[in-house]
């Protein structure tokens, strides 16, 4: 079952009735329904992976009460490993058994061995899978830590690690913030609802009308690019940018808006990333729960700046690598990582990694200085430069892509193969980063004017762009699915 789906929508509606309209009164009674309801979700693609869910609910509601229970910090730590363990032992196999086998194999072949029919299997991804795992995982951490309580209540802890609006593509949230929630009782809200359905119409419209529109172009230009001069290798690759902010941001803005509904706050996943006037920033604003769970729990228990500038270059590399590991097995996603180290190290050892944290461009004025326009404009094309190794299929159709660029640096005009009017694309593409620009100081109010006249147009004009560029004939599954 995905958001941008009728399925979707029914079985929105009837949970939200039943939530609000028949529970209202009974916490339990709502967190089991939540619970049932993610569980009905997830199911909704595949029943069978339900299990590795359950399975790592459960070890880790143990693992927290034992921890907690336990003063020696050996038995904790052991506790700890339990959860580490089996966690990345669940993820490392569904996502990396393939990966590694086949670079094992790689690497036997050159000696003349064959080892194809011994050990590869076939291995399905589940989906959420690098999602949920992290979220059990960070309990389980801030319980060691002595940040968090365990909770006893098993049926409010089963509806954190699957609640379904952040269950397949997060945002990763930590226990903190909403197990809290779960386990509080919940009063409606008019205005937080109305916000919430404000924030799934701007996801919408970025799936729809961003993403999904912009993706047959994308993979035309990908799967050919052996055919395209440079003009329209850049093109695609610039597109793909604004493609997967599109589709990700998109989801998160649906999830963030579904779980309003439900009167729960999910924290921010994207701050509008593509105005960052550097990369430090950009890690700021770009996929922010898994970046803070990385800062929280790999980078700084390995000392984080706080060790020598050698030691914290050690670390930074280490954080970009593991974090393009995560997003799949494949070579392309560690250069795509091993790339963003190498260029947040200079802004680091300058200084200039925190200096745009509490800040947005253009912030007193109506428009950006030249300065700030071209800050964006470079950090923009190193990230979007960057996602041609994140894109390819693999590491010598990356570097193939990139020799194309180089050796046959000529402009052509685009033609899609079926005949799209690509003057349509530019202009939504130019629409779209004008009017994030004026909405860039906050993420969670896209329609925010004080006339209810020009909000009612906008809702229109939403809509409307939504039913001309929607296109039943495409993939409409969300990009981080396959993450």
């Amino acid at each position: 079952m995905v958001f941008n789906s009728l399925d979707f929508f029914i079985f929105l509606v009837i949970v939200f009735s039943l939530y609000w309209l028949v529970l209202k009164k009974n916490l339990k009674a709502q967190n089991f329904l939540l619970l049932f309801a993610s569980y009905l979700f997830y199911g909704w693609w595949d029943w069978r992976f339900l299990s590795l869910i359950l399975l790592s609910t459960i070890v880790d509601y143990i693992v927290g009460i034992n921890i907690d229970s336990s003063e020696k910090k050996s038995i904790r730590k052991s506790w700890l490993w339990v959860s580490v363990l089996f966690n990345v032992g669940l993820l490392g196999f569904f996502k990396y058994y393939n990966f590694f086998v086949d670079s094992w194999v790689d690497m036997f072949s050159m000696f003349g061995y064959n080892m194809k029919s011994t050990w590869t299997l076939r291995v399905i991804l589940p989906v959420g899978i690098s999602f949920y795992t992290f979220q059990t995982m960070s309990y389980s951490f801030d319980i060691y830590y002595r940040k968090l309580k365990p909770t006893r209540d098993f049926l409010s802890f089963a509806a954190f690690v699957s609640f379904f609006p952040q269950l397949v593509a997060g945002p990763i949230e930590r226990a903190s913030n909403l197990l809290v929630q779960i386990t509080s009782k919940r009063k409606f809200s008019y205005d937080r609802t109305v916000s919430g359905l404000k924030l799934i119409l701007w996801g919408l419209f970025k799936k729809v009308v961003i993403a999904d529109s912009l993706g047959p172009i994308v993979d035309d230009i990908f799967a050919n690019y052996a055919n395209y001069p440079a003009s329209t290798l850049i093109l695609g690759v610039t597109l793909f940018s604004f493609q997967v902010y599109g589709d990700f941001s998109g989801y998160s803005d649906i999830a963030i808006g579904t779980a309003k509904l439900f009167g729960i706050e999910l924290m921010s996943n994207f701050k509008f990333p593509n105005f960052s006037r550097n990369v430090a920033e950009y890690w700021q604003r770009w996929h922010v729960s898994l970046s803070t769970w990385f800062r929280h729990y790999v980078y700084i228990p390995l000392g984080g700046s706080r060790v020598s500038k050698l030691k914290s270059v050690r670390n930074i590399v280490i954080i970009f690598l593991v974090s393009g590991f995560w997003h799949g097995a494949n070579w392309t996603f560690i250069f795509w990582g091993a790339f963003h180290a190498l260029a947040f190290i200079p802004v680091f050892l300058l200084g200039r990694n925190t200096i745009y944290k509490n800040s947005v461009v253009g912030e007193y004025t109506i428009f950006p200085s030249l300065k700030e326009i071209g800050q964006v404009v470079l950090t923009f094309g190193i990230v979007t430069f960057s996602r041609i190794f994140f894109r390819s299929e693999s590491i010598s159709d990356a570097f193939a892509f990139i020799k194309v660029i180089i050796s046959n640096f000529t402009y052509e005009v685009y033609h899609h193969p079926n005949g799209y009017r690509m003057i349509d694309y530019y202009v939504l593409i130019i629409l779209f980063v004008l009017y994030e620009y004026r909405i860039r100081k906050d993420e969670r109010s896209p329609f925010k004017f004080k006339s209810k006249v020009v909000r009612f147009i906008m809702y229109v004009i939403i809509i409307l762009f939504m039913l001309l560029f929607y296109d039943d004939s495409i993939d409409r599954s969300f990009i981080y699915f396959q993450f």
